[in-house]
């Protein structure tokens, strides 16, 4: 089994880069975990207080949960991953069952922020974009997707979104074996990641 680590910016188009290689391979071969998921379940505090959470910080994922279904799909179990509702920023009682695949792909902002997360991966990823371009980006997300409007939008990138960023998520770029410019719209980068993981299948 094969573990890619694929971070970057909120906004960056990681995402975009995860689709582009998982549909290089068949279903049975990939199998893809959200950092997202993984959201603490915030269900004790009023929906106020859950909207003023940082979840561009560290301590708002459970890595500990996140460290041990990876392990157990590397010993060939299945696992159930959360189900995480941003409207109502708690975890659902749902889950997703994952089955071990030869390729798991780990996909998050803060993915590489966790010292034991990464040495769970074969190969780790950083994508990497222009802060304007990824704030267009999160504007539309955040009115389309999560119920926000522009206003609240601009607020929480100012206070919370671009410092985390800078504190958070840009110094991971160091931990990074291949560094992806311009995201998802970097199709050299992507072949070549592709490639590299066709050859060690």
């Amino acid at each position: 089994m094969i573990i890619i680590g694929i971070a970057g910016g909120t906004g960056s188009g990681k995402t975009t880069v995860v689709n582009k290689i998982a549909n290089q391979f068949s279903e049975s071969e990939v199998a893809i975990l959200s950092q997202d998921s993984y959201y603490k379940d915030n269900s004790h505090l009023t929906l106020e207080e859950r909207r003023l959470l940082n979840f561009d910080h560290p301590d708002s994922i459970e890595f500990s949960l996140l460290n041990k279904h990876l392990e157990q799909l590397k010993k060939g179990m299945p696992i159930e991953e959360p189900e995480y509702s941003y409207l109502t920023c708690t975890r659902s009682e749902q889950t997703t069952t994952v089955q071990p695949k030869p390729v798991v792909i780990v996909e998050g902002i803060l993915v590489l922020a966790n010292s034991s997360l990464r040495k769970l991966m074969d190969i780790k990823v950083f994508v990497d974009c222009d802060s304007d371009l990824r704030l267009s980006r999160v504007i539309q997300r955040d009115i389309i997707e999560r119920g926000r409007d522009v206003q609240s939008t601009l607020t929480r990138y100012e206070e919370t979104v671009r410092p985390s960023h800078l504190q958070f998520i840009e110094p991971t770029k160091r931990f990074a074996d291949i560094i992806v410019p311009e995201g998802g719209n970097n199709e050299v980068a992507i072949r070549i990641l592709t490639n590299f993981i066709k050859q060690i299948l």
